[in-house]
């Protein structure tokens, strides 16, 4: 079936099978990348029963910064969009407090998802030149705007949810109405899509252009996108969206991947033209692409289907069952985004085996993307004011307080690979923890030391709750591919 299912896996095997082996000189990849990170004292080694694991060259003291990884690919999940709207690159809260908060209880309003775009209209209420950085203290009268709308709408209770006016919220998306103290809180103005696609915004151009490089310009939806077929991407992003979104990250890694391998083509044409090389008859260069593979080489990977632990609710006789159903899933993922952005030159990329493993590879390496929301920060300090400024100010949020309700301080979360972070390997009594600082709001991993971390001691952290019960451990551990055998777990195994 599997040969029948996606002939490009039985036409391409030799080179399948070579993207799928991890180049040997790993310590040489890990030395350089390690080198552009912000991070000193650490070396990623070979682990032989692991695989390879990063640890301390130098000693750390308790609570210090062994490593902060830039992400190699991330998204935010579908289901966060509305409460968050981040930078679509390194994932800052972009806009302004007021936009955050307008924004989200507007689309809550409208009953929609920004899964299809939807996310347009928000910005129709928006000026072009729109920053985040113009909001106003208690000092400017400003805030004051629509002050008779609001007070209607308070309440004593920040657990009671009072839906507020369509034109307040417009008034808060478009900077007429701004809230006390909130130039405290300043963020990056919102950037658009130069593709005109109304589904990523940046906190700079920066970001935009970087993004649009790596990958985006493929997977844009708009009119400048560089797809094959903008209603066939539509059509794989919605399936993703209704499915499952790692799809997305899956089709993030492949764009990159062609993106690259295309450069890597043209410099070596140049060169070849500049020495006189003759010229190679086939129609793709596997070495450059497996050059261009690379950084995804070095992630930990299995097909997807075979390395999902088994839900609590599927029977074991069920089992062989499910894995196909996963399987036949992601082949339907994989059609639609091969129709959207197919290259010939890169045809390998779009074997079921290699779309399965890079899906794996997140099932099995991924870190959560978490950004702490600058939303809650705004609350609390509202809340913390002295008596009379506080009281003087909760006339104009607490009303939109009352209409967050509990979810005033969801945080940006997503799914992401970072090839650092991915080589620290599971303990249930770990020596670090990934951990977010006041100063980190985007979406680069951070590590500190829970405890002094000597010099070559592999550095660990835990996948789980290391509190959780024994059995509950293993189970949880179970998603990721391996059964634990740390001092702790031995100790407690029955």
């Amino acid at each position: 079936m599997e040969d029948t299912l996606c002939p490009i896996d039985a036409n391409f095997a030799n080179q399948i099978s070579a993207l799928l082996n991890p180049p040997s000189p790993l310590q040489e990849y890990f030395d350089n990348l390690i080198s552009t990170r912000e991070c000193r004292g650490i070396k990623v080694n070979q682990n032989g029963e692991h695989g390879k694991g990063l640890y301390a060259d130098l000693d750390f003291k308790e609570g210090e910064l062994v490593l902060k990884d830039q992400i190699l690919v991330g998204a935010q999940h579908c289901s966060n969009k509305i409460d968050c709207l981040v930078c679509s690159f390194c994932f800052r809260f972009i806009g302004s407090v007021e936009l955050q908060i307008g924004r989200k209880l507007y689309l809550q309003d409208q009953g929609v998802s920004v899964n299809h775009g939807s996310d347009m209209e928000t910005f129709k209420h928006i000026p072009k030149d729109c920053c985040g950085t113009d909001s106003s203290d208690g000092e400017d009268n400003t805030h004051m705007n629509n002050h008779d709308s609001l007070e209607k709408c308070a309440s004593s209770s920040s657990k009671e949810r009072f839906p507020l006016p369509r034109e307040v919220l417009e008034s808060l998306m478009n900077g007429e109405l701004v809230f006390p103290y909130s130039k405290e809180f300043p963020l990056p103005t919102v950037v658009r899509c130069a593709g005109g696609c109304g589904e990523v915004y940046y906190c700079s151009k920066s970001c935009a252009e970087a993004d649009w490089e790596l990958s985006h310009c493929l997977l844009c939806t708009g009119e400048s996108s560089g797809s094959l077929c903008r209603e066939a991407l539509l059509k794989f992003i919605q399936h993703a969206n209704e499915t499952n979104d790692i799809f997305l990250l899956a089709a993030k890694v492949i764009s990159s991947t062609i993106l690259k391998y295309r450069k890597l083509k043209v410099a070596h044409l140049k060169e070849r033209e500049r020495c006189a090389t003759p010229k190679v008859a086939d129609h793709y260069d596997i070495f450059l692409l497996l050059e261009a593979w690379k950084p995804i080489s070095m992630g930990h990977k299995r097909r997807w289907w075979d390395c999902v632990a088994l839900p609590d609710d599927v029977d074991s006789s069920d089992e062989a069952a499910f894995r196909m159903q996963l399987r036949e899933l992601a082949f339907t993922s994989l059609q639609l985004l091969k129709a959207a952005i197919f290259g010939k030159e890169c045809e390998p990329l779009f074997s079921l085996e290699i779309y399965g493993h890079i899906i794996g590879m997140f099932e099995l390496n991924n870190l959560d993307l978490v950004v702490a929301s600058p939303v809650e920060d705004y609350f609390l300090y509202i809340d913390d004011l002295p008596y009379p400024e506080k009281q003087e100010a909760e006339k104009i949020t607490l009303p939109f307080l009352d209409a967050l309700g509990d979810d005033y301080s969801v945080c940006c979360q997503g799914t992401a690979f970072f090839p650092l972070q991915s080589c620290i390997n599971h303990s249930c009594c770990p020596n670090a923890k990934a951990f977010k600082r006041e100063e980190d709001r985007d979406g680069q991993a951070t590590i500190i030391a829970l405890k002094p971390i000597c010099k070559g001691e592999e550095v660990t952290i835990s996948y789980v709750d290391e509190d959780l019960p024994f059995e509950e451990r293993q189970a949880l551990l179970a998603d990721y591919g391996f059964k634990c055998k740390c001092l702790k777990c031995l100790g407690e195994e029955p």
